[in-house]
């Protein structure tokens, strides 16, 4: 079972004040992938003393340790999700912004199988579709 975020942020020896412990609830609990704009909103409504700037630099130094991974999906805010959650590929509906996690064995193979051919061995990789959703008839 992965560490929480807490854990992982103690394990590092990071200070952990107040705030960021509310910081790394707030993320902790999240089941999609807030910006820090996100972030601030819904830390603030636990801890009004919460600045954004607190958030921001919170979120740069989980970034730095592995924590949180980052990820920019083309509409011009960084967000993200804890480091540690089991590989997955995202599909971004262009209209809403919505994120939608997913994985796929055979999209998986089949990038195995082409580096392979080019003559590498995978070591990671991230896959985003970027779609608009079927009009329904």
């Amino acid at each position: 079972m992965a560490k929480s975020i807490l854990a992982r942020c103690e394990a590092q020896g990071l200070r952990m004040t107040e705030q960021r412990r509310t910081i790394a609830a707030v993320l902790e609990a999240a089941d999609d992938h807030p910006d820090v704009e996100e972030l601030y909103h819904r830390a603030s409504a636990v801890d009004p003393r919460i600045s954004l700037a607190t958030v921001y630099r919170t979120v740069k130094l989980l970034e730095e340790t592995d924590i949180l991974d980052k990820h920019e999906f083309g509409d011009g805010r960084a967000r993200y999700e804890t480091a540690d959650r089991e590989h997955h590929d995202h599909l971004i509906d262009v209209n809403s912004g919505e994120v939608v996690e997913f994985f796929d064995a055979d999209i998986e193979a089949l990038q195995e199988k082409i580096a392979a051919k080019l003559g590498y061995q995978l070591r990671g990789h991230r896959l985003e579709l970027y779609g608009v959703p079927l009009k329904k008839t």
